[in-house]
């Protein structure tokens, strides 16, 4: 009987498991853009990720969450693992684009400044076109910004912070 339980258990609890938001509705075949997060490595153990964190509200796959689950077992090394994803175009949406330090090792973490800039930007992606959130972290100022890939014009409004934007011990 215990067995039985323990086996009920796990199977409602499985259920309870989500899915990636996927931007792109089942049989949608309307046209589509692509925006692609970006890295800079500083050194083997520690990156600077510009990603999208949520889009419309729904948190998505990015960058930096690939990359700390790619790196794990592998002590002070990190494993970038670049992330793009397609939208639907000539609908408006709204993004959440992050710029970060990331280290292998949350050690490195504890011991090292950590940088982080966020916020919002709204926009209608045009059709077939590719998107790359870029961005700078430094102690005297960090921005994160949309970009087109092919033009390098800035898409809506850059983000920007003057000052340092280190992360708490206990926020990183």
């Amino acid at each position: 009987m215990k067995k039985l339980l323990t086996l009920l258990a796990f199977a409602l609890l499985g259920g309870c498991a989500t899915q990636p938001y996927n931007p792109i509705p089942e049989n949608y075949a309307g046209p589509t853009a692509v925006i692609e997060d970006s890295f800079n490595g500083v050194s083997g153990s520690e990156v600077e990720f510009f990603y999208v964190d949520k889009l419309d509200g729904h948190d998505i796959r990015n960058a930096r969450l690939a990359s700390i689950s790619a790196s794990a077992g592998h002590g002070m090394s990190m494993s970038v693992v670049p992330v793009e994803r397609a939208i639907p175009a000539s609908k408006p949406v709204s993004l959440l684009i992050v710029g970060r330090t990331q280290y292998a090792a949350p050690i490195l973490a504890m011991t090292n400044s950590v940088y982080q800039i966020k916020g919002t930007v709204d926009f209608t992606p045009e059709p077939n076109k590719h998107y790359v959130v870029k961005g700078s972290l430094a102690e005297s100022r960090s921005s994160v910004w949309l970009e087109d890939a092919q033009t390098k014009k800035v898409i809506g409004n850059k983000i920007e912070f003057e000052g340092s934007t280190a992360l708490g011990l206990f926020d990183k």
